[in-house]
């Protein structure tokens, strides 16, 4: 997009704010309207999500719960901003603030610095989940993945990897579910039905943190001592 037809498009969502002789009254009305106009798509694109996919998501849940129950950890990926969702994901269950819920293992797979860079640098950033997983999971893990477009090269050689190694694979995506969706290595795809990066990733955060809460639900019956 050049930077004209850049400029047309930030005046077409924006028009009171390029107007030459500005009102400020009316910029704030303006501003207000973008507001509601933003948080009523944000809420209308979660209920319609988890109007379509709330028995997905507790499968999901289920899988998560049945890695823990035997005794496996959970590895957790994204790039851009999902790589803070994926980071976000892990000490949700690490760090449990709900009192009465043990912590439980999860591995940020964007967390050292030092060996996504040698990674990157030596073999290439396609390889920098691929790696790790060699180095951690094993046979009955999970690996779950945060992506907004779905076809992201490092995401979809991890989550071959990790079907190799027979690890349950979960993803969180938007749009049509790109390349996550479509090569059937993901066991549980939950796709938002969206072209918005901000409004999927919004939905994403709901969707671990329900997650999370119907994990140690399901585990309930198995709980060990918190520590």
């Amino acid at each position: 997009m050049s930077n004209t037809d850049n400029s047309q498009h930030l005046q077409d969502l924006y028009p009171f704010l390029h107007s030459k002789s500005k009102d400020p009254i009316q910029d704030q009305i303006g501003l207000l309207e973008s507001i509601k106009q933003k948080s009523d798509e944000s809420i209308d694109i979660k209920r319609q999500f988890f109007a379509n996919n709330s028995e997905a998501l507790l499968n999901a849940a289920r899988a998560i719960a049945e890695v823990y129950k035997n005794k496996g950890r959970m590895y957790a990926m994204g790039n851009g901003g999902s790589s803070c969702d994926a980071a976000h994901f892990c000490v949700e269950f690490q760090h449990p603030v709900t009192a009465g819920r043990p912590a439980l293992p999860a591995m940020n797979l964007l967390a050292d610095t030092a060996m996504n860079s040698a990674v990157s640098n030596d073999v290439g950033y396609k390889h920098i989940f691929v790696r790790q997983l060699n180095a951690h999971a094993r046979e009955g893990d999970g690996l779950i993945g945060f992506s907004t477009s779905g076809c992201s090269d490092n995401m979809i050689t991890a989550y071959a990897k990790a079907k190799e190694m027979k690890l349950v694979t979960l993803g969180l995506v938007g749009g049509d579910g790109g390349d996550m969706k479509s090569s059937g290595l993901v066991d549980h795809c939950l796709i938002v039905d969206s072209d918005s990066i901000h409004r999927i990733q919004e939905v994403h955060v709901v969707c671990y943190h329900i997650i999370w809460d119907l994990v140690h639900t399901l585990l309930a019956d198995s709980r060990g001592k918190v520590a």
